[in-house]
């Protein structure tokens, strides 16, 4: 558990305009390996830059290179990163522990949690329902962020995913832009077929409506009774590896080296004869960007899951 940002009260003009909630809404950000979840946190934490609002991110990544934490930036908020495991099962005490030090050491008014690739979101929000965060934390809600173009190649749309999907208090399809127009229909039609009740909103790169999200008087759920009991569900096991690439490694060289079966999702930088780039996969598509780490130790090194 890493501290990579503290609250910067010299800046913070949400401290004289605003009063503090007596609790603070939470979201749970899911969703399955490559689905986006990352670049939908970018955005609000963007958002809430503009506009001054204090926002705490747990991040929650299977592997130990701390990627997430790198794109994330730290800006001035608070970012707390659990690598290694879930924070639904796993990480669970990790995330009680590393929730309370942001209530009393940054005092947030947001609490953004980011899990993993294949952790569970409803057993993610029980965690609320535990002392002492359940005396502070207020409304939650758990979005599930969903990859059009996995819906539409159908890859994976059982298990973890359909876990994942059939919890969500908000469906965001996203990439959209990955898959043709008139294809957009027929993907969230699969998407209704797997989850009938729960809303869903389109969108490209993550950008979603914030007011979506943290609606501007979310109340204050209570917890003073016994936490709903989980439903059935199968929770999968993935593995890790790190995969390391030697300096001056060309982008088809890259393409090729994971392009192996059974790969769901890598990222990581690495150094090609034209610069650094960040490289991400998912399912199929492998994609190169120009990009330089905040960290160069994690040039040339990538992190893989597969299922184990």
């Amino acid at each position: 558990m890493t501290f990579l940002a503290q609250r910067d009260s010299s800046r913070d003009p949400v401290s004289v305009t605003s009063p503090r909630r007596e609790k603070i809404p939470a979201l749970v950000v899911s969703g399955f390996l490559g689905s986006g979840k990352t670049t939908l946190v970018r955005h609000l934490l963007a958002s809430a830059q503009r506009s001054g609002v204090r926002v705490a991110v747990v991040s929650n990544e299977l592997g130990e290179l701390g990627i997430d934490r790198a794109l994330l930036g730290s800006g001035g908020e608070a970012f707390v990163e659990l690598e290694g495991g879930c924070v639904c099962c796993e990480l669970s005490d990790d995330l009680i522990e590393t929730l309370e030090q942001l209530h009393e050491q940054v005092d947030p008014d947001r609490i953004v949690i980011e899990t993993s690739g294949v952790a569970l979101p409803f057993d993610t929000t029980l965690n609320f329902w535990r002392d002492p965060v359940r005396r502070w934390i207020g409304e939650d809600t758990a979005v599930v962020v969903v990859n059009a173009e996995q819906l539409a190649e159908g890859r994976d749309l059982s298990g973890t995913f359909e876990d994942q999907v059939g919890s969500a208090d908000l469906l965001v399809l996203n990439k959209l832009d990955l898959i043709p127009a008139d294809g957009h229909d027929a993907v969230e039609a699969t998407l209704r077929g797997i989850e009938p009740e729960a809303p869903i909103v389109r969108c490209e790169r993550g950008v979603v409506p914030v007011e979506l999200l943290f609606p501007p008087d979310p109340g204050e759920k209570d917890r003073s009774g016994a936490a709903p009991a989980a439903p059935a569900h199968s929770h999968e096991h993935f593995r890790t590896e790190e995969l390391q690439l030697p300096e001056g490694v060309t982008e088809s060289e890259i393409v090729e080296r994971l392009s192996r079966p059974g790969l769901l999702r890598a990222k990581g930088w690495a150094l090609t004869p034209e610069g650094p780039v960040l490289v991400q996969v998912v399912g199929r598509r492998v994609e190169t960007t120009a990009d330089e780490p905040p960290d160069p130790a994690l040039l040339g090194r990538l992190v893989l899951i597969e299922r184990a």
